[in-house]
């Protein structure tokens, strides 16, 4: 923790019988705050003895954790809730700091001078760009509040916008529900990620002794829990940095095994004429794997956020999920090789695709006009 973060501390004030991915309010306040790094809790008969500066919040409110950095990083600046109320405040100095509790105790009307207001907006950029989407922060009071629907809102906030067909289409119902069931459990997203992990190696097994139909529902199934574990560590607060290291680890090695176990899966008659596909597949999982971090490294945006073509592409593109429906089709259709010949020429076309958008990034920027994705874009503004 750095020693700015060391001198800041957080107050809350108030409280609901609410339980939000079976966390109390106070509960998740506390979480976000240790997640950017503050630790330090003031007590509200303490404030007489606050350094520094401190957050005074109210835990009545469910408050996206794109809005508790903000206001860690905003000394002076009162957040007002859209019905009115005055729900956090960062006072800087003892001064400051009974003065924001004051007025988000709503004590003292008059401190409001001491402090510039801000609703949820403007204090946190709606563009989210770790998940890839432009979404206004989740900000909603409790009392009275129906937690099914605070629990969707924050669900919701903690899904990624650019991403695959399954993924935003198929998965959100069954993901809040598993999310849901998961936090009731205490099954934390590292536990996901391990039988998630589980399934990877069954698949890569049922795969290779050709019984694709019970390898695709496993390799289904780890797809899902790949998708839980991540909204589970959001939702809960709970994401470990060992935790994030492992599941993307996972999600970037086991595809190409699991398309080698195919193509062994298809025998000694089918696979030797198929051999220019197998590697046709594995190669371009990985030349799209570079071509993506070629376009992070040059233009420090993702490829799939620069337009919204590439966003709308990033549904179908060769990636493990669109190739899986692929397969999945061929396999019920009784053809896996077809399915591994159709996966080969999908890995084809999307790299043709994404070889042009680099082209055309890389043409922008000589014309000086470096590409911003069109998320980040402000209104009314042309995104290169």
């Amino acid at each position: 923790m750095s020693a700015e973060r060391a001198s800041i501390a957080f107050c809350l004030i108030g409280d609901s019988d609410l339980t939000l991915f079976s966390l109390s309010p106070r509960e998740r306040l506390r979480r976000a705050f240790h997640r950017a790094g503050v630790e330090a809790e003031l007590p509200a008969g303490e404030l007489e003895s606050g350094q520094g500066s401190a957050v005074a919040i109210r835990a009545d409110y469910a408050f996206d954790e794109a809005l508790i950095k903000a206001m860690i990083n905003a000394p002076g600046v009162a957040l007002k809730a859209e019905n009115g109320e005055i729900v956090a405040a960062h006072g800087e100095g003892a001064e400051n700091i009974r003065a924001a509790f004051a007025l988000v105790a709503e004590l003292d009307e008059a401190a409001a001078a001491n402090f510039i207001m801000q609703d949820a907006a403007t204090l946190a950029s709606a563009y989210q760009k770790a998940l890839r989407k432009r979404a206004e922060p989740v900000l909603l009071p409790l009392d009275g509040a129906d937690a099914a629907a605070v629990e969707r809102a924050l669900f919701g906030s903690s899904y990624k916008g650019v991403t695959d067909v399954v993924t935003k289409y198929v998965w959100p119902v069954p993901a809040l529900a598993a999310t849901r069931w998961c936090a009731r459990h205490g099954i934390t997203p590292n536990v996901v990620t391990w039988v998630s992990f589980g399934f990877v190696l069954l698949a890569t097994y049922l795969f290779w002794q050709a019984w694709f139909i019970t390898g695709l529902l496993a390799a289904w199934a780890m797809c899902f829990l790949d998708t839980v574990d991540g909204k589970l560590a959001r939702c809960t607060l709970t994401s470990t940095k060992v935790g994030d290291v492992f599941d993307h680890g996972i999600d970037l090695l086991h595809p190409p095994f699991w398309y080698y176990a195919w193509f062994l899966g298809l025998g000694p008659y089918l696979a030797p004429s198929l051999e220019w596909a197998l590697w046709v597949v594995i190669f371009g999982y990985i030349a799209g794997r570079l071509q993506e971090g070629l376009f992070i490294w040059r233009f420090g945006i993702e490829i799939h956020t620069w337009r919204p073509v590439d966003s709308w592409f990033r549904l179908i593109t060769a990636r493990r999920n669109p190739n899986l429906l692929i397969l999945t089709i061929a396999a019920l259709l009784q053809a896996p090789d077809t399915g591994l010949v159709a996966v080969a020429w999908w890995m084809i076309a999307s790299f043709i695709f994404h070889c042009i958008r680099i082209g055309q990034a890389f043409a922008a920027q000589l014309r000086g006009r470096a590409p911003v994705s069109w998320l980040q874009a402000h209104a009314g503004s042309s995104p290169t």
